[in-house]
């Protein structure tokens, strides 16, 4: 079962890539060495005539947040008000991204995004709420691959009062789709499908109204059968909440555990043929990422304002702080990766909007980049706090002091590493992507059922590899690049991403090269490609988005211009070291060692502790079957 299911997964993933495949892709292209910054500047409109729509919205949220969000008692206790959920939806933010015609807002991808930075702010867990109902719950899988029928009976419900969510991972399936267990059996009369099953980390699982399942459908002479995504009524006999789980960060978070007992479904349910579950997934996703690199940069936002704030206010041997050149460079480097976190999420949103590139590499490197350097965007509040930074902030008020819940936006950013693809995967996920590129590139894109090993394989095997495009890239490093002039000082780093680029896709070739069926188990090689080509795209986006700036808000221009040279003088440096670990770095030491650990020699190094771990943490009785908890799930007043 496992081997037909890795096939079925790269299958699936191979489809979903050849869908867009002709679609213009910046993030691709950068990849293969050509920098196309036709693709991104001048800066896209995106969807004009929904800005105005937007920001009516953005000030009534604005205006609610403030009314009736309480952030000290959602971290007291652990939940978000029924009273909050409920004005959510009576403002229309459960419906920001579904249809008007549904009894949505129809807001844009730009607008929306902006509505997440302003209600993260105000407390992540209400972020996180919405983004799960919408941005990977019901409404974008029915939006994109359901009927009309369901279109009719699940989207106006979703806008207006059901909250949805995601169910795919389970205790034993994590990135691994291919080892999946719930299963959807078909009745006889084939009217609809019964569910047996656990699923693990149901965000918004423990109040939703209505659930996306993904179940995998036995296969047979009669059907394909493969993993397969239902639309769920929460209330169906057999489904118990049987955990209610809590987190380092996002204490209002409504996650749980959700068992499936002989869950009836009809099959008008059905989202898509069976079989396609996973696709549906991976293209929910490739928007769906963009809703936490704009969470990120509204935290970022927030970070910045209040190292600002105590670098001009706290005073250590007679100057303020901030003058001081080692908290200096932290407020600086704060500030200049906020301007450059916005400017990626906006330009990926509109590139989204517009629907005429492929973004399923930029959102994902969007995602990337904005969950690292937000997460040390927060670290670096906390060292510039000091104390006041690991101090919470219903401690700082306990004292008369501002509670700044600077320790607590730490904590919450920590997941968005993890959450809808961790760092590990997408350093995979955009590697394959990437490497996949240079081989079409080449033309030796072979069976698109085989895997990256057999492809990378087949195209050292062939002695003209790259034979109709690589000599321009080696000889890359003697071209004089583009000018720029439009950009001012800005041009020298486009100047830079343009070489830098070149130089990118020649290493990946080496590195294909020397490694070829191996490539893909060199992990961290590709870690740093990915890693260069996501600077690389936030240097661009920083760039297109100062000369947007410079024609809409002309008085900040040069502000922003300011804050892009920063960024991009860190990012360079970043860029050159990346450069120089993909060769020059301890991975084969590192592997040889994580063997003896993994093999149990250094078991003498543990000894003298006590682990708080054992017995261990709550695990699953069994898969399948009745409960035996009593069910948690809790029902929005």
């Amino acid at each position: 079962m496992t081997q037909v299911s890795e096939h079925e997964a790269r299958q699936v993933a191979e489809e979903a890539r050849e869908s867009t495949w002709r679609k213009p892709s910046f993030g691709k292209e950068l990849f293969l060495g050509r920098f196309r910054l036709d693709l991104i500047h001048p800066h896209p409109e995106g969807k004009v005539e929904a800005r105005e729509r937007g920001q009516e919205f953005l000030a009534r949220l604005r205006a609610f947040c403030e009314r009736e969000v309480d952030a000290a008692l959602i971290e007291r206790e652990g939940r978000l008000p029924d009273r909050v959920v409920a004005g959510l939806a009576e403002l229309g933010a459960l419906g920001m991204k579904i249809d008007v015609e549904h009894g949505g807002l129809g807001l844009s991808q730009v607008e929306y995004n902006k509505a997440l930075m302003l209600a993260g702010s105000a407390h992540s867990a209400i972020a996180t709420l919405l983004s799960a109902h919408q941005s990977i719950g019901v409404p974008q899988p029915v939006a994109l691959f359901g009927t009309d029928d369901q279109k009719r009976r699940f989207l106006p419900r979703c806008a207006r009062t059901d909250i949805s969510a995601f169910l795919l991972t389970e205790p034993d399936v994590g990135s691994d789709p291919a080892r999946l267990h719930t299963a959807a059996t078909p009745t006889d009369d084939g009217s609809a499908y019964l569910l047996d099953g656990v699923k693990l980390w149901t965000t918004n699982g423990v109040i939703a109204d209505l659930l996306v399942v993904m179940a995998r459908v036995p296969a047979s002479d009669e059907r394909r059968g493969g993993i397969t995504a239902f639309v769920v009524e929460a209330d169906t006999p057999g489904i118990t909440v049987e955990a209610r789980n809590a987190f380092m960060g996002l204490r209002g978070i409504e996650n749980g555990v959700t068992r499936f007992d002989q869950v009836r479904v009809p099959a008008e349910n059905r989202i898509g043929a069976e079989g396609e579950g996973l696709k549906i997934a991976l293209t929910t996703l490739n928007t769906g990422r963009l809703s936490l690199p704009a969470i990120c940069a509204g935290s970022a936002k927030w970070c910045t304002k209040i190292a600002r704030e105590w670098s001009r206010e706290r005073v250590q041997w007679g100057r303020p702080i901030g003058e001081h050149e080692a908290v200096a460079g932290k407020v600086a480097s704060i500030a200049a990766t906020t301007f450059a976190l916005e400017a990626m999420v906006e330009l990926s949103s509109v590139l989204a909007d517009e629907d005429r590139h492929d973004i399923r590499i930029e959102a994902a490197l969007a995602k990337l980049y904005g969950s690292e350097m937000a997460w040390r965007v927060a670290d670096d509040l906390v060292q510039v706090r000091g104390g006041r930074g690991f101090e919470t902030a219903e401690s700082l008020a306990a004292r008369g002091e501002r509670g700044v819940p600077a320790e607590q936006v730490l904590r919450d950013l920590r997941i968005n590493r993890t959450f809808e693809g961790s760092t590990e995967i997408m350093h995979l996920l955009i590697a394959r992507e990437a490497v996949d590129a240079h081989l079409a590139a080449a033309g030796q894109l072979v069976d698109p059922e085989s895997s990256l090993a057999d492809k990378v394989a087949a195209a050292g095997r062939a002695g003209r590899f790259y034979a109709r495009w690589l000599p321009g890239l080696i000889g890359g490093r003697d071209r004089i690049p583009g000018t720029y002039a439009e950009f001012g000082p800005l041009a020298q780093h486009l100047r830079f991403v343009e070489r830098a680029s070149r130089r990118l896709a020649r290493q990946t070739f080496y590195g294909m090269a020397r490694w070829q069926t191996r490539l893909e188990h060199r992990q961290r090689f590709l870690g740093r490609i990915v890693d260069i080509g996501a600077e690389l795209f936030a240097m661009s986006a920083c760039c297109v988005r100062v000369r947007k700036l410079a024609a809409e808000d002309p008085d900040h221009a040069e502000d922003a211009r300011e804050l892009a040279h920063t960024f991009c003088g860190q990012a360079r440096l970043r860029v050159q070291d990346l450069f120089t670990r993909l060769w020059t770095n301890t991975d084969a030491i590192d592997r040889r060692t994580t063997r003896r650990a993994l093999d149990g020699q250094y078991t003498w190094l543990e000894e003298g502790i006590i682990d708080p771990s054992i017995p261990g943490p709550w695990i699953a009785e069994q898969a399948t079957g009745p409960s035996t908890v009593p069910n948690l799930h809790r029902t929005v007043l």
